[in-house]
Order: structure tokens, then C-alpha cells, then sequence
């Protein structure tokens, strides 16, 4: 199954004037130009230019941030005034969005300005190449990894994220606060943003204006954090489980021993899925507990269901005998 009410959301490109607001202190970014802030990053990959600057351009991803590390400058070191110019020109015939130094090297005030006039920002980091290509790498796959947006509700309840959906009005706002007050933690209410990390991890989060604000029919808006503190909310949170909320009908058919397990599809990653069925005086909130009880348990290695199957396949297998055991064991001397 695929939840059709997804928007699915893919980010074409990022400025380097964002790149580095967003990274300038986790990074430790120098800017050693005060150009090309409008340079577009249309790739999440970063691109390590040594073949470049000794000419060999065939295989050049020059749309990627350049990271010159102790290699490339090194080898631009070795070389003599002249033909370090030429090797930058050599790039630069290419529209570079961004070049970033780790290692605190040091560049030569002419490749610099070299930079500057064909509008190719430079910075310069004291991290190693290693940490420094991690932390933008990172940032550049949260940037560009597909992302939709899901009507529901977002909640972590023992630290599995359980994400709630259903018609409008069914009731996915009052379940997540009732979770709330039992002490669980709000990641996102009606607005869920969720990002596909790698190939099989979704994050879900909030989206900036809503953040932990639920609306509750009845009542109007409320702030969690500010209602029930700090420990109620979550910023982003593993989507793991999807629970459907929907109304109670005879015609319709809901698992009864959970040995075929749903899943359903978002960005193309499968998540379990579980249809509830819902009516007045039930608790859902306990059940909603309960799911993520067994998910944990089954995480670890016990499945309650197939624990239950092999049982009755153990019974069934003892009645078949002749010296087949009473059904029950009455303790001694119990006759109440």
C-alpha cells in the first residue's frame, strides 16, 4: 500500500550563502572572498579536485562543492607560482559553485583574488578534510533527500516514533495529547514533514511555523511545550510504525492474530502499517502503547503472534497422541 495523500517534495538547489549560515559554526568557516553568495549547490556530493588542478578535466564534477584538502594543496605547493595559477584557471573555466580549505591551509593571495574575480567564493575551515567533508556532506543530504508531507499526527511513545493518520476530525489530535499527558513526547501534530535518509531511514519532523501547536476542536490552539514543559516535545523523530485510524464497520476486515503484517509505502520505503478500528469508550491510547510495546519486542527477537502459533501447533501435536495431556492442571487442594 502507498499513502496517496503524500506530497512528495525534492529540493533542486541550495545557495552557498545558506551553505554557510547554516554551517558557519559548526564548521568553522573562514570566508576568505565576499563573492558568490548567490551561487547555486544543485549536488549533494562533494568532489575532491586533485585530477582537475594537474589537468585532467574529462571527469571533472565541477557543479559540486570543491574541498581542497592537504592533498590538492600540497600538490599546488609543489608547483612554481606560474603554473599554480594556471592549474586554478584550469578550473575556473567551469562554473564552480564553491571552494572550501580544511586543515587551515594556507593560500597564496593571488589564487584568492583569482577566485574573487570569477566570482567563486572561498572558505576556509581548521577541521580535517575528513570532518569537514562528514559535516557537509551530511547537511547536503538533509538538503536534497526527497522529502512529503503527511496529514497526521507524530508522536514518540517509548522512544518509537508512531505516526497517526486518518480522515480529518477522526480524532489523531486528541490520541497524541492523551499520549502527551501519559508522559510520551510530541514531534509534530497535522503537518508531517518526512525526509527519506539513505535508502531505508524517514525522519519525520515539524514544520517551522506550526512546530509543537496542536489544534483541538472544541478548545482551538494550544503550545505543548509550554503546557506541559520541555520533556512533552521532540524535534524530528524515526518514522517506524504508521497507525490508521478508522471508524469501526463490520464489512471491514481487521487482522485478528497479527501474523500477516501490512506495510505501506512512503517515498518508497516500506513502514508497518496497522489499521485500528475505533468507536466510542475505546482506548486507543493504551492500544497505541501497546503497539509500541510489541514493535520493541519484536525488534528484540520475540514475535507474540508467531509465539502463539507454535503453540497451538504444539497442541494440536500432543492431541494427535494417545498420551495426550489434560488441556488443564488444576493446582492441588485449589477447589475455588
Amino acid at each position: 500500500m502507498k499513502l496517496e495523500s503524500a506530497r512528495e517534495i525534492r529540493k533542486r538547489s541550495i545557495t552557498v550563502g545558506f551553505l554557510y549560515e547554516s554551517n558557519k559554526t559548526r564548521l568553522k568557516l573562514e570566508p576568505l572572498t565576499s563573492v558568490g553568495y548567490d551561487n547555486t549547490i544543485k549536488d549533494r556530493s562533494i568532489h575532491r579536485p586533485g585530477l582537475a588542478l594537474a589537468g585532467y578535466v574529462a571527469l571533472f564534477t565541477y557543479d559540486r562543492v570543491q574541498v581542497f584538502g592537504n592533498t590538492e594543496i600540497r600538490y599546488l605547493n609543489s608547483l612554481p607560482f606560474d603554473e599554480r595559477v594556471n592549474a586554478f584557471n584550469t578550473l575556473f573555466k567551469f562554473a564552480i559553485p564553491v571552494i572550501v580549505v580544511t586543515n587551515d591551509n594556507a593560500v597564496d593571495p593571488e589564487l584568492i583574488q583569482l577566485a574573487a574575480d570569477h566570482n567563486v567564493p572561498m572558505f576556509r575551515t581548521s577541521l580535517e578534510t575528513t570532518k569537514a567533508v562528514y559535516f557537509l556532506s551530511d547537511f547536503l543530504d538533509d538538503q536534497f533527500s526527497p522529502q512529503t508531507t503527511i496529514h497526521g499526527s507524530f508522536v514518540d511513545v517509548y522512544g518509537l516514533g508512531l505516526l497517526f493518520i486518518g480522515r480529518s476530525g477522526i480524532g489523531k489530535s486528541e490520541i497524541a495529547l492523551d499520549l502527551i499527558e501519559r508522559g510520551h513526547r510530541l514531534v509534530s501534530d497535522d503537518v508531517v514533514n518526512v525526509t527519506r535518509k539513505g535508502e531505508g531511514i524517514l525522519i519525520g519532523a515539524g514544520t517551522d511555523l506550526v512546530k509543537h501547536f496542536m489544534e483541538i476542536r472544541g478548545l482551538g490552539l494550544i503550545d505543548v511545550q509550554s503546557i506541559f514543559g520541555i520533556r512533552a516535545i521532540r524535534y524530528q523523530k524515526r518514522v517506524e510504525v504508521v497507525v490508521e485510524l478508522m471508524e469501526w464497520k463490520l464489512s471491514e476486515e481487521f487482522t485478528r492474530t497479527g501474523l500477516d503484517q501490512s506495510t505501506i509505502s512512503i517515498l518508497d520505503v516500506e513502514v508497518p502499517h496497522i489499521k485500528l478500528p475505533i468507536f466510542p469508550g475505546k482506548n486507543v491510547t493504551v492500544i497505541a502503547e501497546v503497539i509500541a510495546l510489541d514493535y520493541l519486542l519484536k525488534h528484540y527477537g520475540y514475535d507474540a503472534a508467531k509465539e502463539f502459533s507454535k503453540r497451538l501447533e504444539s497442541v494440536i501435536a500432543q492431541k494427535n497422541k494417545k498420551n495426550a495431556k489434560r488441556a488443564i492442571d488444576y493446582f492441588e487442594h485449589d477447589f475455588e
